[in-house]
C-alpha cells in the first residue's frame, strides 16, 4: 500500500491515491469516467457524463447557504502518459506507482498525474464532506485536456451554470490566476515516396535521452534541450560532411511536452562510420558542456544495425532536416508589460518521419492573439518551403484577465487571513480550461489555482506535500466565504 494514504489531508490524498490506481492517459479515460461516476453516486451527489466525456457532481447549499453565489469546481481528469526510456509501464493498464522523497511526491519513473490528480482529488473530498459549509456546487471534471482540451470545447450549454469558475489546474500554491495564453496546434506532413538503400552503405541508429522534458508552457522559459532540435544539428552536420541518409527519425510523443528522447537510423558510407561516431561523442561532451545547467547529463549513442531496404530521398531528407533545423522553438517573446511572463512561444513537440510519410506538430502559445498568429504564420512558411502540407486546428484564444474580478477580492481577502500574506496575482503561460468554459457559460468570474507541483508533462513530475494542505484549506475557505448572490 502506498505511503502517501499516511499524508495530511489524509481525505486528499487517499482520493489521490485512487486515482494513481486507474489508468487514465489522455484518449483512454472509460475506467476512470467509471471510476468517477461510481464514486459520485457512493457520495450521494448527482453525477452524470456529457455527450464530451467531462463528469458533472452536484451538490446542494448546506443549511443557510442558500443565498451564496453558486460556485463550479473545475479540474481534468486526463494524466500526461511520459516515462522513461528504462522504465516498463503501460499507462493504459498499470497503476502508477508513488513514493515519497523529502517533501516530495513523486512516481517511480513516470509522471505522476497530479496534473490534474491533485485538482480532482480536492474535488472528491469535498463532495465526500458533509460538514463543510457552503453554497450551491457543481463540479466539473474534464475529459481530454491535455491533448486539446477536448472536454471544454464539447461542453454544452445549460450543463452546468454556475457564476464562480474556481479552476483547480494551476502549479504553484499562493499565487492566484486571472489570465491565460491561447494556443493553437500546427501540423505539417509530407508523404513521399521511398527509394532503396545503397547496398554498400551501414547503418546507425543514433539515440539522444537523459533530458528533462517538462510542461511546454509553464517550463518554456527554463533553457531546457528540445530532442528534436539537438537532433537536427547533428543531422545538418552528417548529411554535409559524411553522405549521411536518413532512414527515419523519431522525436518526442506529446504537443504539451518538451521532447525528451529522439531517435534517427540513418545510413553513411562505411569509411564514414569512425567519423560519424567520433562526432556523436562530441556532440554528447558539448549538449553536457552547453546545458549542464538543466540537463546533465545528456545520453547520445550510436550503434550499427541491420542495414535497411528504404530511406528517404536525398531531396526530401535535406529539406525536412533544414526545415527542423529553422524552426522557431522556445520562447520568442515576453509579455511588455508583465516582463518575468512569457507572452508567446512554441515547442517543436513530435517528428516523424519513416515510411514515406513526414509528419510534425507544434504547440504554439500566447496570450495575445495577433502574436500567435503571426508565430503560427511562421512556422507554416517555414514547413511550406520544405513542401510540406500545413495545417492548424485546436485554436483557442486567451483568457482575459479581470483585475476587478468579485471573487478575487474575496479570495485574496481569505487568504491573507489564513496565511498571513497576500496571495500573487499572475497570468500563466498555459492553457487553461477557463477560457473555453467561460464562452460556453457566459458571465462567469473565474481564477486559477493549486498546489504546487514541478516537471508536469514529465517523469521528473513532483507534488510539494506542505503545499496540498494550503491548497485544500484555501478551497474550503473560499467556498465558506463565497459571495451573496445578488
Amino acid at each position: 500500500m502506498s505511503t502517501i494514504l499516511s499524508l495530511a489531508p489524509q481525505n486528499v490524498w487517499k482520493h489521490f491515491y485512487s486515482l494513481t490506481q486507474v489508468p487514465r492517459p489522455s484518449g483512454y479515460l472509460k475506467k476512470v469516467q467509471e471510476f468517477l461516476l461510481n464514486f459520485g453516486k457512493s457520495v450521494g451527489v448527482e453525477s452524470f457524463q456529457d455527450e464530451a466525456g467531462n463528469i458533472i457532481y452536484r451538490k446542494p447549499a448546506t443549511p443557510g447557504m442558500e443565498n451564496r453565489k453558486k460556485v463550479i469546481l473545475q479540474a481534468h481528469m486526463d494524466m500526461v502518459p511520459q516515462k522513461n526510456n528504462d522504465t516498463v509501464h503501460d499507462f493504459e493498464n498499470d497503476p502508477i506507482e508513488t513514493y515519497i522523497d523529502g517533501d516530495w511526491v513523486k512516481a517511480k519513473g513516470t509522471t505522476l498525474g497530479a496534473d490534474d490528480g491533485m485538482g480532482v482529488a480536492a474535488i472528491m473530498a469535498i463532495m465526500e464532506d458533509k460538514t463543510l459549509k457552503h453554497g450551491p456546487l457543481e463540479a466539473l471534471i474534464t475529459a481530454d485536456e491535455e491533448t486539446g482540451m477536448f472536454g471544454a470545447f464539447g461542453l454544452k450549454p445549460g450543463t452546468v451554470d454556475g457564476d464562480i469558475l474556481l479552476n483547480l489546474d494551476s502549479e504553484e500554491e499562493g499565487e492566484l490566476y486571472i489570465g491565460c495564453a491561447g494556443g493553437e496546434d500546427l501540423t505539417a506532413v509530407l508523404e513521399y515516396k521511398e527509394v532503396e538503400t545503397d547496398p554498400a552503405d551501414i547503418a546507425l541508429k543514433v539515440t539522444l535521452k537523459g533530458l528533462r522534458g517538462g510542461h511546454s508552457g509553464l517550463e518554456i522559459n527554463e533553457g531546457r534541450a528540445n530532442a528534436n532540435k539537438l537532433m537536427a544539428r547533428f543531422m545538418n552536420q552528417v548529411i554535409t560532411y559524411d553522405e549521411a541518409c536518413l532512414v527515419s527519425w523519431q522525436g518526442g510523443n506529446m504537443r504539451n511536452a518538451i521532447p525528451r528522447e529522439c531517435e534517427v537510423v540513418i545510413t553513411v558510407p562505411a569509411d564514414e562510420e569512425a567519423d560519424v561516431l567520433d562526432y556523436v561523442k562530441e556532440c554528447e561532451e558539448l549538449w553536457n558542456e552547453e546545458y549542464h545547467v538543466h540537463e546533465t547529463p545528456i545520453s547520445f549513442k550510436a550503434e550499427r544495425v541491420e542495414l535497411p531496404k528504404m530511406m528517404v530521398p536525398d531531396e526530401i531528407k535535406d529539406n525536412l532536416v533544414d526545415a527542423i533545423y529553422a524552426c522557431q522553438n522556445g520562447v520568442m517573446r515576453m509579455i511588455p508589460t508583465i516582463p518575468d511572463t512569457v507572452e508567446t512561444s512554441s515547442n517543436l513537440a513530435i517528428v516523424s518521419i519513416g515510411g514515406g510519410k513526414a509528419e510534425i506538430k507544434i504547440l504554439a502559445r500566447s496570450s495575445r492573439d495577433s502574436m500567435k498568429d503571426y508565430l503560427n504564420t511562421a512556422l507554416e512558411s517555414c514547413f511550406s518551403m520544405a513542401g510540406m502540407e500545413v495545417t492548424r486546428s485546436g485554436g483557442y484564444s486567451g483568457w482575459e484577465p479581470n483585475v476587478d474580478s468579485p471573487i478575487l477580492k474575496a479570495m485574496k481577502e481569505s487568504y491573507q487571513a489564513q496565511f498571513g500574506k497576500e496571495p500573487a496575482v499572475k497570468v500563466i503561460h498555459a492553457g487553461l480550461e477557463c477560457g473555453i468554459i467561460g464562452a460556453v457559460v457566459p458571465g462567469l468570474d473565474m481564477i486559477s489555482f493549486g498546489p504546487t507541483l514541478r516537471s508536469p508533462h514529465s517523469p521528473d513530475e513532483r507534488c510539494f506535500i506542505p503545499s496540498v494542505g494550503k491548497f485544500y484549506d484555501f478551497v474550503v475557505a473560499t467556498l465558506e466565504n463565497t459571495p451573496v448572490k445578488e
